[in-house]
């Protein structure tokens, strides 16, 4: 499989899911609906799953999907490709209208994240990278090749708008000695702005969030240098039968700053 080809037609449908979110996003109609386990769905998750799944399945038909807003074909699990898609990370930032949200793509082969893109629509920054090849950022047209912060002291930590909980309050006060800053931000963003040398932390110990919400960013966090590992110290593996990241994961600049 040519990964050049893949990457290009996942930033195609990513392009494509963006307009269709932002048609949504300035309208007056979000469609807000609440599924079976009491998350928020909108219109515009569901346009920009359609748009994703049409250009990828018509590119690369013998390809397995796992999306959030499609029912799971647990087929899935004897293909050693699955294209692993949220298209719309950070719902609740979106209903909130604080344009905190991204389309997540990535490509798994056997169980390894090797390519992903992450769009911020309102932004229009695409954040992508290749297993082995660097993580790049196109901001305003331009693409640059990006790099984790080195620092170890006086770090930032990003904490979620919405799913900030008692436990990750607690490790956060526990480092204090070396955290600087606490921000709250929403959805991948967080992952990318730390890829970027934004901010060095950022911890997620609800068991609640999934494949969709970290494989894109694996990849591009871990070839800007940085890290995405589960409370153990292991990477997450993907296309697995049980689709939730129950241990939680922490992002991390470097092994000094896997603060636990």
């Amino acid at each position: 499989m040519n990964k050049i080809n893949v990457l290009n037609k996942m930033l195609e449908a990513a392009r494509l899911a963006a307009k269709k979110i932002l048609e949504i996003y300035h309208s007056d109609n979000l469609g807000v609906e609440i599924k079976d386990d009491n998350s928020p769905v909108t219109l515009a998750d569901k346009a920009s799953n359609d748009v994703i799944i049409d250009v990828l399945s018509k590119a690369f038909p013998t390809v397995a999907i796992l999306s959030e807003e499609r029912s799971d074909d647990m087929k899935r699990l004897d293909n050693p490709f699955v294209f692993v898609i949220d298209p719309l990370d950070g719902t609740k930032d979106f209903i909130a209208r604080n344009d905190q949200f991204t389309i997540n793509i990535a490509l798994v082969e056997n169980h390894v994240a090797v390519i992903g893109v992450i769009m911020l629509p309102v932004q229009d920054e695409i954040f992508y990278a290749i297993k082995g090849e660097g993580a790049f950022l196109i901001r305003a047209g331009a693409q640059k090749q990006i790099f984790c912060s080195k620092k170890e002291r006086d770090i930032t930590v990003y904490t979620s708008n919405f799913h900030f909980n008692e436990k990750e309050a607690a490790m956060i006060e526990k480092h204090r000695d070396k955290i600087q800053n606490v921000l709250p931000l929403g959805s991948s963003i967080k992952g990318c702005y730390i890829a970027e040398g934004k901010a060095e932390l950022t911890y997620r110990f609800s068991p609640n969030t999934k494949e969709w919400d970290t494989a894109a960013m694996q990849v591009i966090v871990e070839e800007s240098g940085a890290f995405l590992l589960k409370p153990d110290g292991q990477p997450i593996k993907y296309n697995r039968p049980d689709v939730y990241n129950r241990e939680g994961y922490v992002i991390c600049n470097s092994r000094q700053n896997f603060l636990l």
